[in-house]
């Protein structure tokens, strides 16, 4: 029994032990096939983007794989890779699954979840990307994207080549090498840490013959610099034995000046000046060849790496290469991918270099631009190329690329025309009707872009780019046929304009055009034609107008290139130089670097002759000026020096003042100067002496601003050129002056040492200053103050003068001069306010009583006051409400307020002139004049002309309405400081035109007016019998002082506010200005006595209060009687009053029938 039990035991086990063995092998082999059946894991992505994933993402990758990805990219580009999700099985050392990255450099092993979101960039054009796993364990894997990117120069460091000829790294060829006798270059350069080898060059330059004219390196003497065969040692300025190049770039700048035979060497923020006698008046010719490395086998090459190197055809001094940065470029040389010919070996991207920036990915439709295609673009002419070819393999989108683009290079191969296929995309189509029963044929879109190099000027048309691809169609590898061809040339980009003003013309792909900037004859904005890579048609840039900004520096920068050396500047040009810094100048925060760069360039204008100076030479002279006196600067003093033009800046305390000095010198053998102070310099070339009493007699506001003191020294004396007296100077020219005050009629004289330009044998010397205010303000000399001392001699004159020169005084066209001391300053404000705030509120009350009662506005008069009265309400308001609306600091909203402010200041002016006019009509005109719809076309006037002049202002403005109207500091103190922020009119041709010119017209005419109304007023009075001359006199006061008010004489005042009258008159406009509300409320509202008959009536109780049933009007009859003795009553009450008939509201029938009766001399207009 038991025997039987384990033999069915054993065979049941038997059973499923079979079963179990042909369930696990079919899992296997399922498993397997699952595996191998998810995607190939093996290709190569050549698409600009895409993305790929371990095999069966995102279920879990199958055990033993082995897949490798290699992702290629033209030359020019990087690969970015971005993990979205990574998950692979995590072990030390990653040895069981994991992912390696090859970016060309050193290969990495990735493993774990910790690639999440991460992104690597490769050092070259192709990336290899290899995923393996082992038998056991699975995870979900990864999903990476990739995209290629067009990389900068800048973020390339270049591998120096060691075999001369030999991929060499050279300037390109289209770069055109000048003449140079004075330059300044900088690079950075790495050497290997295991090279000891002590005679090497950085780099070359050779002539067409190769012979070398200038070169860097080192020797066993120590650095050397070569030019025109003159080895110079630069022992001083680096060191001999231990080696300046290290693991880790450093920089390096070589400031070369022929003409005073000196090296500057500015290197770990020390500038060194080395003499070198031999280079004296050489210069290095043109059109040579400029390479990276040793040019011979003679001497090698620095074994490292080299970046940013770039030239320019001028000299730099030590607070300039301080200050150098990355936006500086080379304008003979730039370290960017243009000025170079560098084969893809030498090249490196790094991300820490340290003019390099971050690799962003390009946009979808990437550019095409010189940078990228070298050489062929310039002049080359495009074609884009459509093809379908046919296949019966079932390839991938790859393998074809791979065969038609072998085809496409291996067709126009050594045919009589260059051209070079420079893009491909595949795009796969259909399978093709009418066969797919037997077979499977698949076609395939081919759209390809050909670039022609027509050198040689033989035309290439479409027909035979397209039959020489049809005759080699039998070429084609791989079973696939060429079933269609067309060829057609890339269009141009077609002339537009964009922006207005800005016109570019037809233009071919990757070429970029450059115009002038609009109302500029100097900075150039530029757009670029360029060619989309994904369907081969042209398109337009953004034009770039970088240039064309108001950014200070860089229009700076834009200007000193414009001027350096070799550049040819017309009078006009110099000019318009002149003007743009004379605007960075005003308008900026002019720092040390800033300060610095505008020196130079009116260094770099000097240079012109005479005639090309003499228009400009007055600005220039106000600019340099103001320049010294608003320099930002740190520490005690400061100083810039160029080659024609020399500043320096000092510190001075008022209240220790015992004198001080300043001297310019020359700069141990180098082109530019060294001002020194407070030191005594044998061999200056200008020196000012300043004696302790120089701040004597000042007044206390004057001492008190007192904080620097500016020097300047001319080289070339091209800027001083008097028309009336145009003697032989024979000195250079300096300038001294204190702050921005004026120092005369001094106790102890200055004294001015300076050196003769020539040796004087016969010397009869005269010392003149530049007086700004001869020759109609464009200056000349005058010898007033100053007197030659016995210390002259034939190499120098000595000056004794009494007063220091200062322009800024005579440049100040902000009528700054004259300053108001900040506790007038203080009281003009608190009375403006105050009294602002007092006429809105009584010209609003003033308003309101009319609108309220109706019987008070019927009349003509009531009407012009309430329009008056309504302009100086929302001009007060306004005015009180400016200076806090200006502190939110929104632009557009500053010019809302001050063109508001502008429009109901020039109503206020209209209204004021119409009271006027509508007193002649009804005083002088009387009965035979009639005006139709009279208040309409009075409301025409007053408001609607005040409107056109705004609306003419603001269209001049041409969208500049920040250059009208803006926000401005009022009420600063002698010192600057203090003020308030006001939102008003900017430009003062506008103020002085559509304000003072204004109101000038209407003061003149109400001046008139008011004369003719008195003269009516008091002849008609002064008839009356029934008055006291006393009550006569008071009554003629009372309508003088309402018709002041009235026609606004008070502002009148503001003419008179001149000289020492200034003050007076200041008090004067502010208090009958800002109260001019509160005096019309007074004497055309309280003082009116059938308003005072409305308020008794409305507004007042028990015996106070007026009945309803009291006479309110007169009749006709009673008018007529009344009329003259009225006429006095009603001009003191209103413009004209109620009660007057001759020019009323025609509601009254009564006068009506009057006018009517007389209408046989009306004038109807």
């Amino acid at each position: 029994m038991m025997s039987h039990v384990s033999k069915m035991w054993c065979y049941h086990w038997k059973w499923k032990l079979q079963h179990c063995l042909c369930l696990f092998t079919t899992y296997i082999i399922y498993m397997q096939q699952a595996a191998h059946g998810c995607y190939d894991c093996r290709i190569v992505l050549t698409d600009p983007s895409g993305v790929f994933t371990s095999p069966c993402f995102p279920s879990d990758y199958p055990n033993s794989q082995a897949c490798k990805w290699i992702i290629r990219a033209p030359h020019g580009f990087i690969i970015q890779l971005t993990f979205i999700d990574f998950d692979i099985e995590e072990a030390p050392g990653c040895i069981y699954d994991s992912l390696t990255l090859d970016n060309g450099e050193s290969p990495m092993n990735l493993c774990g979840i910790t690639a999440k979101g991460l992104s690597y960039n490769s050092t070259g054009n192709e990336m290899i990307v290899s995923f393996k796993s082992d038998f056991s364990i699975q995870k979900k894997g990864f999903n990476a994207s990739y995209v290629r990117i067009a990389v900068s120069l800048r973020n390339q460091k270049v591998i120096i080549p060691q075999v001369p000829d030999v991929d060499a790294v050279s300037v390109a060829e289209t770069v055109s090498v000048p003449e140079l006798s004075q330059f300044t270059l900088c690079f950075e350069a790495t050497k290997g840490s295991s090279d000891d080898n002590d005679d090497w060059k950085v780099f070359s330059y050779t002539d067409a013959l190769s012979t070398e004219f200038f070169s860097f390196g080192k020797t066993t003497k120590g650095h050397f610099l070569s030019f025109s065969g003159t080895q110079c040692i630069l022992e001083n300025a680096l060191p001999r034995n231990a080696e300046f190049f290290t693991g880790t770039f450093q920089q390096l700048c070589v400031v070369v000046d022929s003409f005073s035979g000196s090296v500057g060497i500015y290197a770990k923020s020390t500038y060194h000046i080395v003499y070198c006698p031999g280079i004296f008046d050489k210069v290095i010719p043109g059109n040579g060849r400029l390479v990276l490395g040793s040019n011979s086998n003679e001497v090698s090459s620095l074994n490292g790496d080299i970046y940013n190197f770039r030239l320019w055809n001028f000299t730099m001094n030590a607070q300039t290469l301080a200050n150098l940065s990355c936006d500086v470029k080379g304008n003979i040389v730039d370290w960017e991918n243009e000025f170079w010919s560098i084969p893809t070996s030498a090249l490196k991207a790094e991300n820490n270099l340290s003019c390099g920036s971050y690799l962003i990915p390009s946009s979808a439709i990437e550019p095409t631009s010189c940078a990228n295609l070298g050489s062929l673009c310039q002049g080359g002419l495009f074609y884009r190329i459509s093809i379908t070819v046919f296949s019966s393999n079932s390839n991938s989108v790859s393998k074809v690329h791979d065969v038609v683009a072998e085809w496409l290079n291996r067709t126009f191969q050594n045919w009589n025309y260059t051209v070079y296929v420079v893009n491909i995309s595949i795009h796969p189509g259909s399978t093709k009707e009418g066969v797919r029963e037997k077979r499977s044929i698949k076609s395939f879109g081919v759209l390809a872009l050909l670039v022609y190099n027509s050198t040689n000027n033989i035309n290439l048309e479409e027909e035979d780019i397209r039959q020489k691809l049809i005759n080699n169609n039998g070429t084609i590898e791989g079973g696939y046929k060429l079933h269609s061809v067309e060829v057609d040339p890339v269009e141009k980009c077609l002339a537009e304009e964009n922006p207005p003003n800005y016109f570019w013309p037809d233009t071919r792909p990757t070429v970029t055009n450059f115009t002038l900037c609009h109302g500029s004859s100097v900075q150039t904005a530029s757009r670029t034609c360029y060619l989309g890579l994904q369907n081969y048609t042209s398109y337009w840039g953004q034009p770039d107008l970088r240039n064309c900004t108001e950014n200070a520096a860089d229009i700076a920068n834009q200007l000193l290139n414009l001027t350096g050396e070799g550049q040819q500047l017309t009078s006009d040009k110099v000019n318009d130089v002149v003007q743009k810094l004379k605007k960075i100048v005003n308008d900026e925060e002019i720092d040390e670097s800033l300060g610095s760069t505008v020196v130079t360039i009116f260094s770099n204008i000097l240079t012109s002759s005479d005639s090309v100076l003499a228009a400009s030479s007055s600005e220039a002279l106000k600019t340099i000026d103001a320049l010294a006196l608003k320099i930002q600067f740190t520490g005690p003093s400061m100083s810039i020096s160029t080659r024609n033009l020399a500043l320096g800046v000092s510190s001075i305390n008022s209240t220790s003042f015992r004198g001080g000095s300043f001297s310019v010198s020359p700069q141990n053998n180098a082109s530019d100067f060294q001002i020194d102070f407070d030191k005594d310099q044998t061999n200056a070339f200008a020196s000012v002496v300043l004696p302790p009493s120089l701040l004597k007699n000042l007044s206390q506001d004057e001492f008190e601003v007192i904080s620097r003191a500016q020097f300047t020294f001319f080289n070339k004396n091209g800027l001083f050129q008097d028309a009336e007296n145009p003697a032989n100077l024979t000195s250079f020219v300096v300038a001294c002056s204190i702050g921005n005050i004026t120092i005369q009629d001094l106790q102890d004289y200055v004294k001015v040492t300076i050196k003769h330009t020539k040796i004087q044998e016969d010397p009869k010397p005269t010392c003149v200053f530049w007086d700004m205010n001869k020759n109609g303000g464009n200056g000349g000399w005058n010898p007033a103050g100053c007197q030659v001392h016995a210390e002259s001699n034939e190499n120098e004159t000595v000056c004794l003068c009494n007063h220091l020169t200062h322009f800024g005084v005579l440049m100040d066209l902000q009528r700054t001069v004259t300053q108001i001391d900040p506790q007038n300053t203080k009281v003009l404000t608190f009375i403006s306010y105050i009294g602002c705030g007092i006429s809105a509120i009584f010209s609003a009350a003033t308003l309101l009583t009319y609108i309220a009662f109706e019987k008070l506005r019927r009349d003509y008069p009531s009407k012009i006051l309430m329009n008056l009265s309504t302009a100086l309400l929302f001009l007060n308001l306004i005015f009180l409400l400016d200076g806090w609306i200006a502190s939110f600091d929104i632009g557009g909203l500053c010019i809302a307020v001050a063109a508001l402010l502008h429009f109901f200041l020039l109503a206020t002016f209209t209204w004021m002139g119409l009271e006027a006019v509508h007193m002649y009509i009804a005083l002088v005109k009387v009965f035979n004049t009639y005006i139709r719809r009279y208040i309409l076309k009075f409301c025409i006037i007053g408001w609607g002309l005040p409107a056109l002049v705004i609306a003419i202002v603001l269209a001049s403005a041409n969208t500049n309405a920040s250059h009208v109207y803006g926000k401005e500091l009022y009420g600063k103190d002698a010192t600057g400081q203090g003020g308030d922020d006001f939102c008003w009119i900017k430009n003062e041709v506008v103020f002085y035109v559509t304000c003072a010119g204004y109101f000038g017209i209407m003061f003149l005419m109400n001046v008139a007016m008011f004369i003719v109304v008195m003269v009516q007023i008091c002849g008609r009075n002064g008839k009356r019998t029934n008055r006291s001359l006393k009550e006569e006199i008071l009554r003629n006061l009372r309508s003088v002082v309402s018709l002041t008010f009235l026609l606004g004489m008070t502002w009148g005042f503001a003419f008179f506010a001149w000289g020492p009258l200034t003050l007076p008159f200041l008090y004067l406009f502010s208090i009958f200005n800002s109260l001019q509300g509160l005096f019309i409320f007074v004497f055309h509202c309280a003082m009116k006595e059938n308003v005072q008959k409305q308020w008794r009536r409305h507004l007042c109780c028990g015996r106070f209060r007026l009945a309803d049933n009291s006479d309110w009007s007169k009749t006709a009859t009673n008018i007529i009687k009344k009329s003259s003795d009225n006429l006095g009553k009603s001009l003191s009450s209103s413009s004209i009053g109620s009660n007057s008939t001759y020019l009323t509201s025609k509601s009254k029938s009564t006068t009506n029938t009057y006018c009517k009766r007389n209408s046989h001399t009306d004038n109807v207009f």
